[in-house]
Order: structure tokens, then C-alpha cells, then sequence
């Protein structure tokens, strides 16, 4: 007789700082879109899981993870090497490669760039401590990443991305108790697409994401859902959690099509980048109205003190179309900072936070001043160096008089 252990269904293993992505609906990662402030406001809305923006992993080896005591954000930081030349008096900012809050830290995946597995660990070693699971990009088509052999390049170098995989799972999975995953897109033929699935499967991954497009597929175009079915039964007969993406449009959507097609959960990409509140059920206030989103966004973004150039993107993606801010927005520069975001907003309670996180920052119309006067004091310490160069240059040279250019030459006598 059976046991019932023997009868239930195999499941990889999730380790103790892990999660597992079965009956999620997730935020997916976005370039751009999908910084700490959206992924916030997700979760604010319901998202059960939120993944990070792919970071190629040469972009994080080489940062210095830094805990921000304004914000309480973990910032990986990278310093310039080279510092620019002149006698500027502003510190040099470092950047912000990527950046996380504790509050969503037991809910992040962290989404890695990378076509090598020792560049792959070295960065996810670094990224670890901070989230709950990496997953790795093998869907994206653009050129930016299929170029370096990443994203969808990893599609068509199945060994390569399976020893990734694994180089991952035994080197940063084990030892910080956290999943590795992996998203890919279709194969053109669904015995490709069943191969390739089988192989993943076989590398230790807690969970597979199906962007349901072939690499060559835009975003405008329907997604093909046929190979589910096949894809679902090979990741249940391995113990994978899988999630589905492509023409997700909201929680309610992901879980009428879930048992449809046998799937664990479902990943928002385009309607959670149009308002992430897609992630609330109808009886819990469905989509949020573009005021009620921005404001909440807003709040976020001065908590983190977020790229002031990520807050106005988000904040136009909300918003055009729908007020004439929208065009007052477009027109915003860094000097009117984020005090000036907030006054053609409306959000006059938020000012004087808007002024210190300007200040720290470096934006605002005060800022912009020590900007300019920064640069003028560069320019004439230039101005100053060349004068003297070129004063040292005249004294090494003899005056004209001095090679002969003062004498008249005397027209030869000729006889007549």
C-alpha cells in the first residue's frame, strides 16, 4: 500500500532563507522600471514577490555594499577610480549600482546578467546576504544583453547556462541558504523547448520563469501559451516551481490561468509597469487611481532617496496622458529637484522632506549654484594653468631682434 509520502509530489528542496514561488504572483523584472521604489509599490499593492531589474554581474563585482543611515537601504556603491581633473570643491558621488530596503529584502529576487560561472559567483556572493533567491536572465532579446552571450544568447548555449546554474546553486545557494532560478523564453520547436527544460531542471534550481515569446518575439505580439502544459509537467516531475509570463494583466488574470494551464504562479511585466496596483483584487479596491499611485510612489521615492531621473520616468509613465502635469513634468530639470516635483504635484506636505533628500543628493536650485561655481573655479584654474604654461613657453624663446629679425638687409651694389 502506498504511503502517502509516496504519493505526494516531489519538491526541490527550498533553503532556509528561500522562498518558494509556488500559488505567486510576482512583480518581473524591468529595466528602469523595476527600481526600489516600483517594487515597493507593488508589494504595497499585493505583489507576492518582487525581482529586481537584471544587474550584469561585471556591473556589481567591484561595489561596496553600504547601509544608507538616512534611508536604511543596503546601496551597492561603485567610487570613480579617476576622479575628474581641476580643483572642483564638491565630493565626487560615487554610483548606485543597485539598491534594496529590509522591508522587501525576504521577498526579493535579484536578477543577474552574467554568460560565466565564475563571474556569476563572485557577484552573487556579494548579493546574497541581501535577498531571498538570484535568478538568472536568459530571456531578454535586446542587444545590450545578447551581445555580451547574455539574456536570450544563453538560450542558444544550453551547457553554458546549465553550468551557471549550477556553479550558482552548489557555490551561493547552499551557502547562504537562498534559491536560484532561472527565466527563459520558448524555443521555436516544443522538443527544443522540452530538452532544454529537462536539462534546467537537473541543476538544483528551486523555480523556472516561461516567458511565453520566442527570443525574436516583441512585446506587442500575442504570447503563445501552447507549450505550457509540456513545460509544467517536466518542472512537477523535477520538483521545480514554474511561473508563467507574457500578457499577465493582473492577479485576477494570473489565477484564472494558472490551473488553466497547470502552472505554479504568474509574472506581471507590462500592466504592473503601467500601475503596479494590477497586483489588488477587485474586492480589495482593484487598480488604484494615477493620483492615488503617484502619491504613494512619491512617498516612496523620498524614503530612498531614489535617482531623481528613475522618479520623473516612473512618475511620466503614470501620468501622461491622463492630466496636463503630464507635459509640466516632461519639462522638469535636476535644478527644481524633487522639492520642485512635489510643488507641481501638489504634495506640499512632503516639501520640506523633498529639501533635505535635494540637499543630500546634490539637486536643487542651491546645488546647481555650487555646480556652476564648482565649474567656473575649474575653468580658471585651467585658464591659470595655460596662461603660465604659455608665459614659460614665450621666456624659452629669443625675441625676434635677438635672431636677426630687426636688421635690414641692404640691397646689393650693383655697377653700372
Amino acid at each position: 500500500m502506498a504511503t502517502a509520502a509516496s504519493t505526494s509530489p516531489l519538491r526541490v528542496p527550498i533553503p532556509h532563507r528561500g522562498v518558494d514561488y509556488r500559488g505567486k504572483v510576482v512583480l518581473a523584472p524591468m529595466v528602469r522600471s523595476g527600481e526600489l521604489p516600483t517594487r515597493l509599490l507593488a508589494l504595497k499593492y499585493g505583489a507576492d514577490l518582487v525581482w529586481g531589474p537584471e544587474t550584469v554581474d561585471r556591473a556589481l563585482i567591484g561595489t561596496t555594499p553600504t547601509l544608507n543611515p538616512h534611508t536604511e537601504c543596503i546601496d551597492f556603491l561603485r567610487y570613480p577610480s579617476h576622479p575628474p581633473k581641476g580643483s572642483s570643491s564638491l565630493p565626487q558621488r560615487p554610483s548606485t549600482i543597485f539598491s534594496t530596503h529590509p522591508s522587501e529584502t525576504s521577498r526579493l529576487i535579484y536578477q543577474m546578467g552574467t554568460a560565466d560561472p565564475v563571474r556569476a559567483v563572485f557577484a552573487g556572493t556579494l548579493v546574497a546576504p541581501y535577498v531571498s533567491g538570484i535568478d538568472v536572465n536568459s530571456g531578454c532579446p535586446k542587444p545590450f544583453s545578447t551581445s555580451g552571450g547574455m539574456g536570450a544568447a544563453l538560450l542558444r548555449t544550453p551547457d553554458l547556462l546549465c553550468s551557471i546554474l549550477s556553479a550558482l546553486v552548489a557555490e551561493v545557494g547552499v551557502k547562504f541558504g537562498i534559491g536560484i532560478s532561472v527565466k527563459i523564453r520558448i524555443l521555436e520547436k516544443p522538443e527544443e523547448t522540452e530538452s532544454l527544460v529537462r536539462r534546467l531542471c537537473a541543476t538544483g534550481i528551486t523555480g523556472l520563469t516561461v516567458h511565453c515569446r520566442t527570443t525574436p518575439m516583441r512585446p506587442r505580439e500575442r504570447a503563445i501559451r501552447e507549450q505550457l502544459p509540456m513545460i509544467a509537467s517536466i518542472c512537477r516531475e523535477a520538483g521545480v516551481a514554474i511561473l508563467m509570463n507574457g500578457d499577465v494583466t493582473s492577479r485576477a488574470h494570473a489565477l484564472s490561468l494558472m490551473p488553466e494551464y497547470g502552472v505554479d504562479g504568474a509574472m506581471i511585466a507590462t500592466s504592473a509597469e503601467a500601475n503596479p496596483s494590477c497586483f489588488r483584487l477587485p474586492e480589495e479596491g482593484g487598480l488604484a487611481s494615477w493620483q492615488e499611485m503617484t502619491r504613494a510612489y512619491m512617498e516612496f521615492a523620498l524614503q530612498v532617496e531614489n535617482k531623481w531621473g528613475n522618479t520623473k520616468f516612473m512618475l511620466n509613465h503614470f501620468i501622461s496622458g491622463k492630466t496636463s502635469i503630464g507635459r509640466d513634468l516632461s519639462g522638469k530639470r535636476a535644478e527644481e529637484g524633487y522639492k520642485g516635483l512635489c510643488a507641481l504635484l501638489g504634495y506640499t506636505d512632503l516639501m520640506d522632506k523633498a529639501d533635505e533628500v535635494d540637499l543630500r543628493l546634490g539637486l536643487g536650485e542651491k546645488q546647481a549654484q555650487a555646480r556652476r561655481a564648482s565649474n567656473k573655479e575649474t575653468v580658471l584654474a585651467a585658464a591659470g594653468r595655460l596662461g603660465r604654461s604659455m608665459e614659460g613657453n614665450a621666456s624659452k624663446r629669443r625675441s625676434l631682434a635677438e635672431r636677426g629679425a630687426g636688421h635690414v638687409i641692404q640691397p646689393l651694389a650693383m655697377n653700372m
